[in-house]
């Protein structure tokens, strides 16, 4: 398996750490937009989504796969960009269904006068749940394509 290779395991890790940092845009993103802006959490997800693949671009670029000059930036964008794409479809399918249940289920679980709306912490359930489902989506479909050149 791939991950069986030390090289590979750092730039899982390398990876997972650039997933980390675009997690914290994508969160901090999101939540100011459906909390400050009022936007409806589809439409909030997608556009956090959209800020945390363009630094994820650039961090894995240049730190997670720094050998993979073979291709030039503009073609690997153009990749990286297709694979984030139906990345985000995929993400937009799965959290629309579980938005309204893990919402529902918060609602059922978390005290009425809590610090944080039961809303809210269903919103954040379905982003992480549709984050992490999307971290191996990406690392593997951007590993054997995108980043093909790299030993």
């Amino acid at each position: 398996m791939i991950l069986d290779k030390k090289r590979e395991q750092g730039r899982f890790f390398r990876f997972a750490v650039v997933g980390i940092i675009g997690a914290v845009i994508d969160f901090g993103t999101f939540n100011i937009l459906t909390i400050a802006f009022h936007l409806t959490a589809l439409l909030a997800q997608t556009l956090s989504f959209t800020l945390a693949v363009m630094s994820n671009l650039v961090f894995n670029r240049y730190w997670t796969y720094p050998d993979t000059r073979n291709k030039t930036i503009s073609h690997q964008l153009l990749q990286f960009l297709f694979v984030s794409l139906i990345g985000l479809i995929i993400r937009t399918l799965i959290f629309n269904r579980l938005e309204e249940e893990l919402v529902w289920l918060s609602g059922q679980v978390v005290p009425k006068n809590f610090f944080i709306s039961y809303t809210v912490i269903g919103h954040n359930l379905s982003l992480a749940t549709v984050i992490i489902i999307i971290m191996f989506w990406n690392f593997f479909v951007n590993r054997f394509w995108t980043y093909n050149d790299v030993d």
